[in-house]
This record gives structure tokens, sequence and C-alpha cells, in this order.
């Protein structure tokens, strides 16, 4: 279960990512309308794109520290079954006692 500062912050980077991607939406439509040329207009999709993935990249750099700060990993498990990334708490494992 994430914590409120992990939503919180999750959120937020979400937001910035799509606050980057509108603004490079935004600019390559003012790049294709300040020129005739194709091969500029391509450039400017292209550029746009770059920035479209950078963010969305950003966002999931985000992401994955924030789940790290918590202290667990970003695997949710293994093929055992296993949790992984989250700190061992001893015990038997159910398995007789513990004495």
């Amino acid at each position: 279960m994430q914590s409120v500062k992990e939503k919180t912050s999750n959120a937020a980077a979400s937001a910035k990512a799509g606050m980057e991607k509108t603004k490079a939406s935004v600019d390559e439509k003012v790049e294709k309308m300040k020129t005739r040329d194709p091969m500029e207009k391509a450039a400017a999709e292209e550029h746009k794109e770059e920035r479209k993935m950078a963010a969305e990249a950003e966002k999931q750099a985000e992401k994955h520290a924030n789940a790290a700060q918590r202290g667990y990993g970003t695997t949710t498990g293994t093929a055992t079954g296993i949790a992984t990334g989250r700190p061992h708490t001893g015990g038997t494992g159910g398995f007789g006692s513990s004495v």
C-alpha cells in the first residue's frame, strides 16, 4: 500500500510530466506555424516526441525513487511467490516454534 506522501509525490510527478508534454505539443504547433519547410516541420515533431518521452521517463524515475525512499523495492514478487524488496522480519515462516 502506498503512503500518502508517496501518492502525493507520484501525483505531482504525473502533473509535472503532463505539463511538460503539453508544453512540447504547444511548442511544436508554434514551430510548425512559423515555417513552411516540411523538414523543419518534421524536426519540430521529432523534438516534441523526444520531449514527451523525456518527461515520461522522468516521471517514471521519480515514481521509482518514491518507492525506494519508502524502503520497498519496485518489484512485486518472484516466481516463488515470495515478495522481494521488503525487509525480512525473521520468524520461522510458519514452521515449528521459534524457541
